[in-house]
C-alpha cells in the first residue's frame, strides 16, 4: 500500500476531531441539530485551517444513511464515500480551472435533477473568487432560490473579491488562524500516536513555521520525519528550515548588554560562517526582545515554546525595561534599513555597534552639572574668598516649592562672590541648565551688604545646578540687557537697571532674542515705561555675553499675607496695577453682585449684565444703570434675555428699565478686575518678600520681573 501523507491521513472526519473552529463548529451543530439548514454557507480563512474539511462533514452529516444530524456514523456506504472522495451527489467544483460562464452553466443545468443516491447534491465549490463576473452573474439567480435537494457550500481564501450579491445570499463563516501552541498540541497527538520519536522545542519550530495553517505544519512534519530518519528533532527541523539557533542570538544579546564590543564582534563572525539571513536574525532578536518586554510585565505569560523560558526571564530581571524598548526600536529600525546597507553583514554590524553606543547610561543617580566659571577659568582658579560659594551651587539639593505665583529672575550685573557656607537645600528648580559665569578676580570688590536672617529656617541663596526634573510656571524667557564686565576695571557694586516692561521689551537688542515681540501679556494696569536714554548709561554699553545671565524659576509659591512689595538693593519693583476707581458695591448694587453669577447668562448678554449696576428695585419694576463703555452691545433683544434669565431667577415677571448712565458703584466687572488686581499685587509682594529671592538679588545682583509673576488661580 502507497504512503498516505499525515495532511489526508489524519484529516478530521467528523465535527469532533476538529481541532480549533469552534465559533464555526458551534453554529453549524446547532443547525443540524434543530434542522434549521441553510441553502448556501460561505466558509473564508487562510489556507490549511480546515475549509473544505467542514463542507465534506457537513455534507456526510447531511446525506448519512441514519439521518440528518451532527454526528454521521462514519459507517454507512454513504461516509465511507464521501470520506473516499467518490459520493455521486457530492460535487466538488475547482473555481480556479473552471473560470468560464460556460462552466458555471454546464454545473447548472444539472441542478434540477434529484440526488441520485444521497438526501441531498451538494455542490462544493473550492476557490470560488476565482469566478469570472459573468459565472457569479449565472450562478446568483439559482444560488438565492436553489431547488430544496440543493445545497451549496463555497470556500474562498480572498472573500474580498466576492460580489456583495453573493455574500449576501449566502452564511458566512470566518475560519481563524491556528494558533502555535493548538498546532503544537494537535502534531503531538498525531507523532505519539505514529510512534514517532520528538522534541517538544522541534514542534514550537514546526508551529511557528506554520504560520497558522494546520495543512503546513502536517507537511512540514512529514518532511522532519524524513529528514531526521524517523525522528523529529529540534536540530534537524532547524537546519531544514535555515532557522537561526536561538543560542547564538543569546550570545549575541548576552555581549551586547555587557558592553564588550570585541565578544559582539566575535559572535556576529560565527554567525556569518552560518550564511544566515540577517534580517532574520534581526527579527530572532526583535523576538526575545519582545518576549522579554513580556516577562517583566507578566512573567507568567511567557511560554516555553523554544525551550528557553528560564533565559528570558532571566533577562528580564537583569535588563532595565528602557533598555529593552530602547533595542527594540533600535532593531526595528535596523531592518528597515537593512536593504540599504552595503551588504547586509555590515548593516547589522552597524545596527548592534549602534545599539552598544547609544544605550541608556547607567548611573546611580541623576548627575548634576556644576556651576562653569567661563570658558577658560576653572574652579581652581577662583580666590580662595569665592571658592566656597562656587562649590555651593554643585551642591544643591531640591526643596519643596514655596508661594503661589511663579517668578523669572535674570542677573542684570556680575558681583563677586563672598564666602558663603555651603547648604544641602535650594530655593527653586530649573529647566535649563545655568550658563557658566565668568568670575574677573578684584582687590576692591566691596562687599555686598549682609543679609538679615529671616525668622523662619534659613534657606541657601544658591542657585541649584540642575533640576531639569522639576516643571516650572515661567510664563516667558527673559529679556534683559546686560552690563559688560573688563578684566582691567574694578568691579563696583551691582547697579541693576530697571525691570523691562511690555512697552521697552521690544526696544532691547539681545543676543540670544532671535524675536523682538515680548513673550508675555502686559497684566492689568501695567504701565509702560520708557527705554532708557544714553544719559542713564545704557546707550553706549556693549550687550552682555551668554555666560552672563543666569535664569532661576520659582513656582508654587504662596501668598504672603499682609507683605509689601520690598525694595531692595538689585532690585526695582514695577508700579502695581491700578485698582478700580469706583467704590466698592453697597446696598442695591451688592445684591447685584451676587445675583448676576445665578442667572447663567453667556455672550453679550452676560457682558451687558455685567457692566450694569442695580439702583432701583420697587417690586416688579427694576432699574439697572448700563456703563456707556458697553453701550453698543446692549439692544432690545439683550434686554429681552436679561429680563427672562432675571424672572427665571426670582421666580416672578420682572419688569427692567435699563439706563445708560455711568454707575456710582461697582459693576461684576470691575469687582472681578479689582479681586485680579489684588491676587496679582499679593502675588507679587510674596515674591519680594520671600527672603531666598532676596538674598539671589543681594548675592547675584538679580531683579524680580514683575510682569512675569502670576498668581496660581485656586
Amino acid at each position: 500500500m502507497s504512503y498516505q501523507v499525515l495532511a489526508r491521513k489524519w484529516r478530521p472526519r467528523s465535527f469532533r476531531e476538529m481541532v480549533g473552529q469552534t465559533h464555526v463548529l458551534r453554529a453549524l451543530i446547532n443547525a443540524l441539530d434543530n434542522q434549521r439548514l441553510h441553502h448556501a454557507y460561505l466558509f473564508t480563512g487562510t489556507r490549511g485551517v480546515g475549509k473544505t474539511t467542514i463542507a465534506r462533514i457537513l455534507a456526510k452529516c447531511l446525506n448519512c444513511e441514519t439521518g440528518v444530524s451532527s454526528t454521521p456514523c462514519g459507517q454507512c456506504s454513504v461516509c465511507r464515500e464521501i470520506d473516499e472522495g467518490r459520493f455521486v451527489d457530492l460535487i466538488e467544483v475547482d473555481a480556479a480551472s473552471r473560470t468560464k460562464v460556460e462552466d458555471t452553466r454546464e454545473l447548472l443545468d444539472n441542478v434540477q435533477y434529484a440526488p441520485s443516491r444521497g438526501r441531498y447534491k451538494v455542490y462544493l465549490i473550492d476557490e470560488v473568487h476565482m469566478l469570472s463576473t459573468h459565472s457569479f452573474n449565472a450562478l446568483l439567480k439559482t444560488l438565492e432560490e436553489p431547488p430544496p435537494h440543493v445545497k451549496f457550500l463555497l470556500a474562498t481564501t480572498d472573500p474580498q473579491k466576492l460580489p456583495v450579491t453573493i455574500l449576501s445570499r449566502c452564511l458566512q463563516f470566518s475560519l481563524k488562524n491556528m494558533p502555535p501552541e493548538r498546532v503544537v498540541e494537535h502534531l503531538t497527538h498525531v507523532l505519539s500516536a505514529e510512534q514517532i520519536p520528538f522534541e517538544d522545542d522541534a514542534l514550537w519550530l514546526l508551529g511557528r513555521a506554520a504560520d497558522g495553517s494546520m495543512r503546513d505544519a502536517m507537511s512540514l512534519t512529514d518532511q522532519a520525519i524524513a529528514f531526521g530518519e524517523g525522528q523529529v528533532l529540534a536540530a534537524d527541523v532547524r537546519a531544514m528550515l535555515g532557522t537561526l539557533d536561538h543560542g547564538q542570538v543569546y550570545g549575541v544579546l548576552q555581549t551586547l548588554i555587557s558592553g564588550d564590543a570585541s565578544g559582539l564582534l566575535e559572535a556576529i563572525r560565527q554567525l556569518a560562517e552560518q550564511g544566515p539571513d540577517w534580517s532574520g536574525v534581526l527579527a530572532e532578536l526583535l523576538n526575545v526582545l519582545h518576549r522579554v518586554a513580556i516577562a517583566q510585565v507578566v512573567p507568567e505569560a511567557v511560554d516555553n515554546g523554544q525551550g528557553d523560558r528560564e533565559r528570558v526571564l532571566s533577562l528580564a530581571r537583569a535588563l532595565p525595561a528602557e533598555d529593552v524598548q530602547f533595542y527594540y526600536q533600535m532593531g526595528l529600525i535596523g531592518r528597515r534599513d537593512l536593504p540599504l546597507a552595503p551588504d547586509p553583514r555590515s548593516g547589522f554590524e552597524m545596527v548592534m555597534l549602534r545599539m552598544l553606543a547609544f544605550r541608556p547610561a547607567e548611573v546611580a543617580q541623576v548627575p548634576q552639572t556644576p556651576l562653569q566659571l567661563g570658558t577658560t577659568a576653572s574652579v581652581s582658579e577662583v580666590p580662595a574668598a569665592q571658592a566656597p560659594a562656587v562649590m555651593a551651587v554643585s551642591a544643591m539639593a531640591d526643596v519643596p516649592p514655596v508661594a503661589p505665583a511663579a517668578a523669572m529672575i535674570d542677573v542684570r550685573a556680575p558681583v563677586a562672590l563672598p564666602p558663603v557656607t555651603a547648604s544641602t537645600e535650594a530655593i527653586a528648580a530649573t529647566d535649563m541648565p545655568l550658563p557658566a559665569v565668568e568670575v574677573h578676580p578684584a582687590a576692591d570688590v566691596a562687599p555686598p551688604p549682609a543679609t538679615p536672617e529671616p525668622e523662619a529656617e534659613p534657606r541657601s541663596a544658591m542657585l541649584p545646578a540642575d533640576s531639569a526634573q522639576r516643571e516650572t510656571s515661567a510664563v516667558s524667557a527673559p529679556q534683559s540687557a546686560n552690563l559688560p564686565v573688563h578684566a582691567d576695571e574694578p568691579v563696583a557694586s551691582p547697579t541693576p537697571s530697571a525691570p523691562l516692561s511690555p512697552a521697552n521689551a521690544a526696544d532691547e537688542s539681545l543676543p540670544w532674542d532671535d524675536d523682538p515681540e515680548p513673550a508675555y501679556a502686559p497684566l492689568p494696569g501695567d504701565t509702560a515705561s520708557a527705554a532708557p536714554s544714553d544719559d542713564e548709561g545704557q546707550g553706549d554699553e556693549e550687550p552682555f555675553d551668554d555666560d552672563l545671565a543666569a535664569y532661576a524659576y520659582l513656582e508654587s509659591y504662596e501668598p504672603v499675607e499682609n507683605a509689601a512689595p520690598v525694595a531692595s538693593e538689585g532690585s526695582v519693583a514695577t508700579p502695581a496695577p491700578e485698582l478700580p476707581v469706583l467704590p466698592p458695591a453697597t446696598g442695591l448694587a451688592a445684591e447685584w453682585l451676587e445675583i448676576y453669577p445665578r442667572l447663567g447668562l453667556s455672550g453679550m448678554t452676560a457682558s451687558i449684565a455685567a457692566n450694569c449696576t442695580l439702583v432701583a428695585a420697587q417690586g416688579a419694576h427694576w432699574t439697572l444703570h448700563l456703563d456707556p463703555a458697553q453701550s453698543a452691545l446692549f439692544n432690545a433683544a439683550q434686554q429681552r434675555r436679561l429680563s427672562d434669565a432675571l424672572s427665571a431667577h426670582l421666580g416672578q415677571t420682572v419688569q427692567l428699565d435699563i439706563q445708560i448712565i455711568t454707575p456710582t458703584q461697582e459693576t461684576p466687572a470691575q469687582a472681578a478686575a479689582r479681586a485680579r488686581a489684588e491676587r496679582q499685587q499679593a502675588a507679587v509682594a510674596a515674591i519680594h518678600a520671600d527672603p531666598q529671592v532676596q538674598q539671589m538679588m543681594t548675592l547675584f545682583g538679580a531683579t524680580v520681573r514683575d510682569d512675569s509673576i502670576e498668581p496660581i488661580e485656586r
